[in-house]
């Protein structure tokens, strides 16, 4: 990957970008930064029981938000504060049922272009040996 990779935002202010954006989100149970390194961020969503679907395991918009969520920041620690950079697609595979507990998302940057960032998103509560969902995500940058 030939792209520039060097870190604009760390970790704490990826976080509180996420809070200030956010701001009716409930910063309890928003999903925070373990990691952050060029081309590749780590990201938690807290468990709520309110993620489990009928059947007792995390539901798709659960797994998808904390895909999409991953990208966002992954493209923001590249390319700093840009609020407005959009979701333009969303690709997930459900591999395996999703087991209750805090929800683990790393998300590695494919392509760092001027106007499209592309990344992929390994989803797990077992592991990573365990994968739940894997996301491909573009984004938009204005």
């Amino acid at each position: 990957m030939s792209e520039d990779l060097t870190l604009k935002m760390d970790g704490p202010a990826l976080d509180a970008f996420l809070r200030r954006a956010f701001p009716e989100a409930d910063p309890d149970h928003m999903p925070r930064v373990l990691e952050v390194a060029p081309g590749l961020v780590r990201m938690v969503q807290p468990y709520a029981s309110r993620q489990l679907r009928p059947g007792g395991v995390i539901s798709g918009p659960t797994l998808m938000t904390l895909a999409d969520t991953a990208a966002y920041v992954l493209v923001l620690a590249h390319i700093g504060e840009v609020a407005m950079a959009v979701t333009t697609s969303l690709t997930i595979h459900f591999l395996r049922g999703c087991k209750p507990g805090d929800l683990v998302a790393e998300a590695a940057l494919l392509k760092l272009g001027r106007r499209i960032a592309t990344a992929d998103i390994l989803l797990w509560t077992e592991g990573r040996d365990r994968p739940a969902a894997k996301a491909t995500v573009a984004y938009a940058i204005p």
